[in-house]
């Protein structure tokens, strides 16, 4: 239910300008230190649109053009998906596509969940592919 409230408020305000509205996520453990690593190799530009902001501001969400495109890393385990779900490999990284809901992705990682919404006319493939590597990087435990 909170990811098709996000989704919705996210749809609802693509076009308008300013911060757009995104709940972060609240990780612990290694999911917030795999987050924390993300934030800065997440790409200034991505799929033609420029990053933007969210509101509440949070290291745990990214925004590109008007909220078309976000990002919220260390979400909990999609609850459509089962065990025996196959996932979508990108770069070297695990995608759940949600079945209910078209525009929803997440990367499936040993450290955190990263969830992606693509609407508007952009192709998820590529957005996919285009964060796939900054996902690796900074979700691959450290030894």
């Amino acid at each position: 239910m909170r990811v098709a409230a996000v989704l919705l408020v996210l749809l609802t305000l693509a076009g308008c300008g300013g911060a757009v509205q995104v709940e972060p996520p609240r990780p612990e453990g290694e999911a917030a230190t795999a987050c924390d690593r993300l934030a800065p190799l997440l790409p200034k530009t991505l799929d033609g649109e420029e990053r933007g902001t969210s509101e509440p501001a949070s290291p745990y969400v990214a925004v590109w053009g008007s909220g078309v495109i976000a990002l919220r890393c260390g979400v909990p385990r999609p609850v459509r998906m089962a065990p025996t779900d196959q996932l979508q490999e990108i770069e070297g990284v695990g995608w759940f596509a949600d079945p209910e809901k078209p525009a929803l992705f997440t990367a499936v990682t040993d450290t955190a969940y990263v969830e992606v919404t693509v609407g508007g006319e952009h192709v998820a493939a590529e957005v996919l592919a285009d964060l796939s590597g900054p996902i690796a990087q900074a979700t691959t435990p450290r030894a």
